[in-house]
């Protein structure tokens, strides 16, 4: 099981979902507080399960309904995933990867290691 670990930063807070070997598979942008922090793992926890999966790299896409992952590529062409809210708010946002396969892979490790993963504090 994963876990979640919420870190200060200079403006705020910020959390990082880890895999079970302590590998950081996303992470979340920074929030004025702590309450708003948590307030982003729980969307990730609800989240995550029923998010549709919206593959940007296609030259033709359907659009996906939010909540959804969208796979797109970066300015170095690596493939890189980010989860989107109901609301469309970008809450976690995983690293790049060399390889589709890898990067849809990162995506079924946020599903099953935000599910009742615990939250630690590190200051």
């Amino acid at each position: 099981m994963g876990k979640f670990v919420i870190k200060s930063t200079g403006k705020g807070f910020r959390f990082n979902l880890l895999a079970s070997n302590g590998q950081v598979i996303v992470t979340s942008q920074t929030y004025k507080s702590l309450a708003s922090c948590k307030g982003g793992i729980a969307s990730v926890q609800a989240c995550a399960p029923v998010a549709a999966v919206e593959d940007q790299t296609k030259g033709s896409f359907e659009p996906a309904k939010c909540p959804k992952f969208q796979i797109y590529l970066d300015k170095a062409g690596e493939y890189r995933f980010r989860l989107l809210a109901k609301n469309g708010q970008n809450i976690a946002a995983g690293e790049g990867y060399t390889r589709m396969d890898s990067c849809e892979n990162g995506i079924e490790s946020v599903r099953k290691n935000s599910q009742g993963a615990p939250i630690e504090r590190e200051d």
